[in-house]
């Protein structure tokens, strides 16, 4: 569902989503260095899982924005 977007608002949202990509991806990192240490602190682990998918969601939502729709 794209909405009509001038050039700038289409650039907004397409820096919105590389930057939301790598946080998406420095979180994956992070997590993984977590879970691997012995005495990993769970709660941390848990808070940045949360994180993660509200990223996801975020991510979604701005490439289904950038996405024209196809009427078919």
């Amino acid at each position: 569902m794209a909405l009509q977007l001038s050039e700038e608002e289409l650039g907004e949202l397409q820096a919105e989503l590389a930057r939301l990509k790598e946080e998406h991806r420095d979180l994956d990192g992070a997590i993984e260095a977590l879970e691997s240490m012995i005495a990993g602190d769970q709660l941390q682990i848990q808070r940045l899982k949360k994180r993660k998918l509200a990223l996801r969601d975020r991510i979604a939502y701005l490439e289904d924005q950038l996405t024209p729709d196809i009427i078919a």
